[in-house]
């Protein structure tokens, strides 16, 4: 571990000079991702249009996001087996290639073949991104190195749909994956001049824990599968079993000489399991913003450009709280984890009050006073996240470290696919589909948030009992 100067660091200290290069590489590797991500999202009706295969669309994002948790779990693997450099790089050729094989698509299946590669890719460089933190800067710029990382994903919200958007307009659908390419060889060009070929060795020689990631497959296919079906009990029955796969993943894997998760993972007596299940909560109280357009769009009447803008407050406030965080003291810091929780319960509990009623979007303040919501959603996370994110490194066994860093990505990926599906089993309650329409979703609007607000509560207790640093 590299030892803390004297000195406080500044913004500056991370952003200039060959720090700065660096910061580049990793936050660009997240960036790549998760722009990748929204880009899709946007052309993939554009797609559809051109090569067909309406009836594989929902498949698009699933296995997408299969391939991702998979690539991000063995990471590890990669990490340990050969240079930070090499690692790197190597996870950039595969998101490329598939990359190449998405823009060359010339039907549905050959794409989803390309989209699962990419996928693997980009799970790993996500992965990455976050384990080499600890690796290529000293410990006093973990923080402000984690918030710049995280921040990706409020800026790729951001921008992301707009990129595709564009792409879809020139209807070159193909460039948006073409584009790609000169920008991962610019973050490998990078990473080969910045990055030394130094590496860090566990005690002991690691395998890939097949069995676990085996499990997590069948978990996370269990889970996306039964979400993709309008019958409500098929959606129960996916959530069912992929619980019971993450539970038996919890009993192998803690025994398990070669772990898919770090000892301690899965156990609220230790200060590693209580940090992933505050991400894991953390998680689930964002993940409600997949439902805000269709609130904004039905029950409000706003165009799907304004709803799209409107629900990236969310990933804005992150971005915003992220950044404003990093850099203060560990007493200050102490307090943000504690009681961002706070912040996120009150935002879920006024969007429950006010996504029924449509009153307050006839007017500019109505309309203001929503976004503030919106963005303090996000604000809370962003205020506690980094600072849980360093904390993971220090609470892990020794020898685990890079193990404990590289599956901050597993978690966060497999929390965001349990909790949207429940949030889609949720609404499917409380009548999103049936009786649906504007009645259905002001219904729908009130319970999901009204539920989801449990998460925040639980993240309260669970803060209480991180130590202070």
């Amino acid at each position: 571990m590299k030892q803390e100067s004297a000195v406080q660091p500044s913004w500056g200290d991370l952003l200039s000079g060959p720090n700065g290069l660096k910061s580049l590489a990793l936050a660009g590797g997240v960036a790549l991702h998760a722009i990748n991500i929204y880009v899709v999202t946007t052309i993939l009706p554009t797609i559809i249009d051109e090569i067909g295969g309406l009836q594989f669309y929902a498949w698009n994002t699933t296995l997408f996001v299969i391939a991702s948790i998979v690539g991000s779990a063995l990471a590890t693997k990669l990490l340990q087996s050969t240079q930070p450099k090499s690692a790197y790089l190597i996870a950039l050729l595969v998101f490329s290639i598939g990359s190449t094989l998405c823009a060359l698509a010339e039907s549905m299946p050959f794409l989803l073949i390309g989209r699962v590669v990419q996928g693997f890719g980009g799970g790993i460089l996500f992965a990455l991104s976050y384990a080499l933190i600890r690796i290529v800067f000293t410990e006093n710029l973990w923080a402000r190195a984690m918030a710049l990382v995280s921040a990706m994903w409020g800026i790729a919200t951001l921008i992301g749909p707009a990129i595709g958007g564009i792409f879809a307009q020139m209807g070159d659908w193909r460039l948006a994956f073409w584009i790609l390419l000169p920008v991962s060889l610019i973050l490998a060009l990078i990473v080969n001049a910045q990055f030394k070929q130094t590496t860090e060795k566990s005690n002991t020689a690691q395998q890939i824990p097949i069995v676990s990631i085996t499990l997590l497959v069948l978990s996370v296919l269990s889970i996306s599968v039964g979400s993709l079906s309008p019958k409500l009990e098929l959606n129960i029955l996916g959530m069912v079993a992929g619980l019971v796969f993450a539970v038996l993943i919890a009993k192998i894997d803690s025994k398990a000489e070669h772990k898919l998760l770090p000892t301690g993972a899965y156990s609220l007596s230790t200060q590693l399991g209580v940090l992933y299940a505050l991400m894991c909560l953390l998680v689930a109280a964002l993940t409600t913003e997949i439902y805000v357009p269709y609130f904004l769009q039905i029950i409000h009447g706003f165009s799907p450009l304004s709803a799209g803008y409107m629900t990236a407050m969310m990933a804005g406030g992150w971005t915003l709280a992220a950044i404003f965080s990093a850099g203060r003291s560990n007493k200050t810091i102490d307090k943000f984890v504690r009681f961002s929780p706070l912040i996120i319960l009150v935002a879920l509990i006024c969007l429950a009050i006010l996504s029924p009623r449509s009153s307050w979007s006839d007017n500019g303040l109505g309309i203001l006073v929503y976004c503030i919501i919106l963005a303090a959603v996000g604000f809370g996370i962003g205020l506690a996240w980094p600072h849980i994110l360093t904390r993971v490194f220090s609470a892990a066994k020794s020898g685990e470290e890079t193990l404990a860093s590289s599956s901050i990505t597993t978690i966060q990926l497999y929390a965001t696919a349990l909790a949207a599906a429940l949030a889609g089993i949720v609404t499917n309650i409380a009548g999103l589909t049936s009786p649906g329409g504007v009645e259905g979703a002001r219904t729908a609007a009130f319970y999901l948030f009204a539920i989801f607000a449990v998460t925040p509560v639980l993240a309260l207790l669970l803060a209480s009992k991180i130590k202070s640093q």
